[in-house]
């Protein structure tokens, strides 16, 4: 089972890695635009149509690797303090009832979507450079597959914690600042405790 999770997660992070490069091509695209624009007065026809291709693409597509991470938007005010066990109780209730339920129905109507806008190869009306769009509709159904097999592996993580009484780890991957100064502390607080060092700067 931890073998099946830890290939889905290294999946969702292959993707999320790959679309990743998006937001460098949206980077370049608006830096060109910009400076076209306000330095030769002479705007793109094109880079509205970029900007959302490309966020588009990468909202689609990594969010999958998004929910490996536990990167979603978590109200854990309560959560964070139930024991695992409770917590994957929880979240493998809420999974079943809330996420895939919704996540299945963006894959069957926007398949339906995806697979019209490609039949009609349609094209954005917001420029006269007619940028196709259909692509971005087809991730559409790809996007949210990948979703649903990552939920999937966060149910068998919630399996296995209800099993064994602890979270099954997570693929390393690169982490915020933020995250990275907490575990540090986390780290150094014990032995700061156990030496009664105060921390640098702190009143005697």
């Amino acid at each position: 089972m931890n073998k099946t999770i830890l290939a889905i997660d290294q999946l969702s992070k292959t993707v999320g890695h790959a679309f990743a490069w998006c937001i460098v091509i949206l980077t370049l695209g608006t830096c060109y635009e910009v400076f076209v624009r306000y330095a030769l007065n002479d705007p793109t026809s094109w880079a509205f149509d970029l900007s959302y291709l490309m966020y588009g693409a990468v909202f689609y597509m990594a969010g999958a690797y998004t929910l490996s991470r536990g990167g979603h938007v978590r109200a854990d005010m309560f959560y964070r303090k139930w024991p695992e066990r409770t917590q994957a109780t929880v979240e493998l209730v809420l999974y079943v009832l809330f996420f895939f339920p919704g996540i299945l129905a963006l894959v069957v109507a926007g398949g339906d979507y995806g697979f019209e806008s490609m039949r009609i190869r349609e094209s954005s009306v917001n420029s006269p450079a007619g940028v196709p769009i259909w692509p971005l509709k087809m991730m559409i159904q790809f996007g949210a597959g990948l979703l649903a097999l990552q939920g999937l592996a966060e149910v068998l993580r919630c399996i296995v914690c209800l099993r064994e009484g602890a979270w099954p780890a997570r693929l390393h991957d690169v982490e915020e600042l933020e995250q990275q100064l907490l575990q540090q502390h986390g780290s150094q607080s014990p032995q700061a405790s156990a030496t009664g060092a105060k921390p640098e700067g702190a009143a005697p």
